[in-house]
């Protein structure tokens, strides 16, 4: 499964990165809800920025205006069942049946006429038979809320990063 989106914007990478880290859970309506509604006990007033590089994500990759998460773990499930990572190998060598892993990537790129865009990409690996059925099983709430990402979660940084110019 792989759901991406993308948003230009007139701010220069720099201010529309630095916004995209900036928004936190309660700013973004129903996506923060549902952020919290999957990922247990995570705080409303957490930052995006805040959620991808803690417990149970793993920062594999890192770097000026680019920030690469992975999550493994049994992710169809109520219970915060995400085992912790420590390393970005531990990530890459996953392989528990029954589970996913789940990579995040957000970045920003330059885009035409002097504009940048705001990126981010996730993809989800099934491990097993078990991992394929439940992934199977949060596929609809995918395709049903993942547009979230873009209109509640990219917009907004794209319409901050924008005012700060």
């Amino acid at each position: 499964m792989r759901v991406a989106h993308r948003r230009e914007s007139s701010a220069d990478p720099q201010a529309l990165w630095q916004a995209a880290q900036s928004i936190r859970l309660s700013e973004t309506r129903m996506l923060g809800r549902l952020v919290r509604w999957r990922i247990p006990g995570v705080p409303a007033e957490t930052s995006f920025d805040e959620l991808f590089t803690n417990p149970p994500f793993a920062v594999l990759e890192s770097g000026e205006a680019m920030l690469i998460s992975g999550l493994v773990g049994r992710i169809w499930t109520l219970r915060r069942d995400y085992p912790e990572l420590e390393s970005p190998d531990e990530f890459r060598a996953w392989s528990r049946g029954g589970t996913a892993r789940v990579l995040f990537a957000h970045w920003v790129e330059p885009a035409q006429d002097g504009r940048s865009a705001l990126r981010s990409e996730a993809r989800v690996q099934a491990l097993g038979a078990q991992g394929r059925i439940g992934v199977g099983a949060i596929r609809p709430l995918v395709r049903a809320f993942g547009y979230l990402v873009g209109s509640d979660g990219i917009e907004l940084a794209v319409r901050r990063a924008e005012r700060s110019r």
